[in-house]
């Protein structure tokens, strides 16, 4: 009578075999949860290389000489864009977000009147 296929399935729902843990619902093995998806940290408090990097943080360029308005005839605006042509990102340059805007368009307008390359030189 134990072998009954009609038999109602055990109780808490789903029937399960005996030799086979439940899966993990939390985060996945080695990693955390707020990792953003970096996988494990390496090396300790102090890094893989011993002593920690500090990184000063950058200041705006156009804010510490209260410069307000990057024109486009600037020489200056030389020094943002890249040996291959593109406009440095603000984490590289850094620049705050107004006046990444102003020069990017201060970039674009030059360009267009062959101030600065789109592109760099097909030797370089």
């Amino acid at each position: 009578m134990t072998d009954n296929p009609t038999a109602p399935a055990p109780a808490g729902g789903e029937a399960r075999s005996p030799e086979r843990p439940p899966a993990p619902r939390g985060p996945r093995e080695g990693g955390r949860r707020d990792d953003h998806g970096r996988g494990p940290r390496r090396g300790g408090p102090s890094g893989p290389g011993g002593r920690r990097f500090f990184r000063r943080r950058r200041v705006c360029k156009f804010c510490v000489e209260k410069i307000d308005h990057i024109d486009y005839k600037d020489v200056a605006i030389r020094q943002f864009v890249g040996d291959r042509g593109k406009i440095l990102p603000r984490r590289i340059s850094g620049v705050c977000a107004p006046h990444q805007r102003q020069l990017k368009v201060a970039i674009k307008r030059a360009r267009n009147i062959a101030l600065l390359p789109f592109a760099a030189g097909h030797g370089a």
